[in-house]
């Protein structure tokens, strides 16, 4: 054990405070950890069950480096139910520059012209980070009425491409590339930094790549006087675009929403993304991950998805929980940003051990290196390095048990033997001279090597 007293010492103590973060220069010098409310809650979340959970993460997460919590999509919803029905009145509130508002009925404290400020307070009071999403473009309200743009001598009119629609969203227009789109958004940034937003996810943006309007709200954001993470939704961000898209953004998905569901036959469509296929495209963005820069691999739809999910019944995740251990070891080792999905105050215990487990989170925040080595039918092999220990995380793709051997050589390792831990159940497994491990179905093993 006290081969190993080193570097537990480091994992205790890997996540990054915020003067940390600051020195480093960067908005996301490590993939963000926290909670977003859509996999439980949809468009209906109300403040009181979104404080709820930042409680449950504040007591339960935060010493464990989790610090983002987001409100998703629909918080300008007076009446987020009636979202589905045609023609149906849903309560759009609006500002009389042509911004969303918080619906007061749902976030009582935005009453009086408060907007989100009194929640992000509220967070930040807590030593946590405030989050929201949006639907890219400019309100067909504001549109409609022509309605003045803050700052500018420009309207809405002016700003808005009424021939540009998000396919699955009805709220917006799409915003021209002139000065009166940007003016649009530089006021929408203007008003999320006086409400102390940290972290903007902007929906329908990045799927179909959408430049011109990535860089708007880029641009927007650095001249808002606050730090804010630009989080771009949803994927497959064209791999063609890493270039341009690290430029811009914090993090960026790499495919459509992911669910809990293992394994799609190729025509069952994109939506939603399963674990499985997800390899394929983590695999491909493995070489752009760098610090300040993540490819999103999604929320984790893990625990109970409810009372409201954003997609099917409210129900406890399909994923039993080996599903959820290899989800979480590769979503590790392939430095993805780490966002629950799940309703916090109905946290299964076994769940909050893993989200909880300090030397797999530290592969996800500090390790270097992550690359691929071994990718079959069947098989999956990762490499990784912190610090001084070698990590290698296996995964079994297939539905039936089986032994995974390897050499440490065809895994790109120097040395013919390692004294082997397992990070998940921490504990060593001794000296061994090569890998060798039973997995089950859909399983995985994250094992750290000296």
């Amino acid at each position: 054990m006290k081969r190993w007293l080193a570097l537990l010492c480091v994992l205790a103590g890997f996540s990054l405070n915020a003067s940390s973060q600051q020195q480093s220069g960067l908005l996301a010098p490590t993939p963000p950890m926290g909670w977003n409310s859509w996999d439980s809650y949809g468009l209906t979340v109300t403040e009181a069950e979104f404080k709820a959970n930042v409680n449950w993460l504040h007591q339960h997460l935060q010493p464990f480096g989790w610090q983002y919590v987001v409100v998703d999509e629909g918080w300008y919803l007076g009446h987020p139910e009636n979202a589905d029905k045609k023609d149906a009145d849903e309560g759009y509130v609006l500002s009389p520059n042509g911004l969303y508002l918080p619906a007061p009925n749902r976030f009582p404290s935005s009453a009086n012209d408060q907007g989100l400020k009194p929640l992000a307070d509220y967070v930040h009071s807590l030593g946590l980070k405030f989050g929201i999403h949006i639907i890219r473009g400019i309100p067909k309200q504001a549109v409609e009425k022509d309605l003045p743009i803050a700052g500018s001598s420009y309207h809405a009119s002016e700003a808005a491409d009424q021939t540009d629609l998000c396919l699955w969203n009805p709220d917006n227009f799409g915003v021209k590339d002139n000065p009166a789109g940007q003016a649009y958004y530089d006021s929408m940034a203007r008003l999320y930094a006086g409400w102390g937003v940290d972290f903007l996810k902007v929906d329908c943006i990045s799927q179909p790549y959408d430049a011109p309007e990535i860089q708007m709200v880029s641009a927007s954001l650095g001249k808002s006087g606050r730090p804010i993470v630009l989080s771009l939704s949803p994927g497959p961000t064209p791999l063609d675009q890493a270039a341009d898209v690290r430029q811009y953004a914090q993090l960026w998905r790499i495919s459509d929403d992911m669910w809990d569901v293992w394994s799609k036959k190729p025509d069952e469509g994109a939506f939603p993304q399963s674990l499985k296929n997800q390899f394929g495209l983590i695999r491909q963005w493995a070489p752009h991950v760098e610090p300040g820069h993540w490819p999103d691999a999604d929320m984790l739809p893990i625990g109970y998805l409810g009372p409201r999910p954003g997609w099917g019944a409210a129900r406890l995740s399909r994923f039993t929980l080996g599903d959820t251990r290899t989800l979480l070891t590769l979503w590790s080792v392939a430095r993805s940003p780490l966002i629950l999905g799940s309703n916090l105050t109905m946290m299964d215990p076994q769940i909050e051990s893993m989200v909880t487990n300090r030397e797999v989170l530290a592969v996800d925040q500090r390790s270097t290196g992550n690359r691929p080595v071994v990718d079959t039918a069947g098989t999956a092999i990762w490499t990784a390095l912190l610090d001084n220990v070698h990590l290698v995380a296996v995964f079994n793709l297939g539905d039936s048990p089986t032994t995974i051997i390897q050499s440490w050589k065809a895994l790109g390792l120097d040395k013919t033997s390692y004294r082997v831990r397992d990070l998940w159940q921490r504990e060593e497994l001794g000296t061994q001279s090569s890998l060798r491990v039973s997995v089950p179905p859909h399983g995985s093993y994250l094992l750290g090597l000296r």
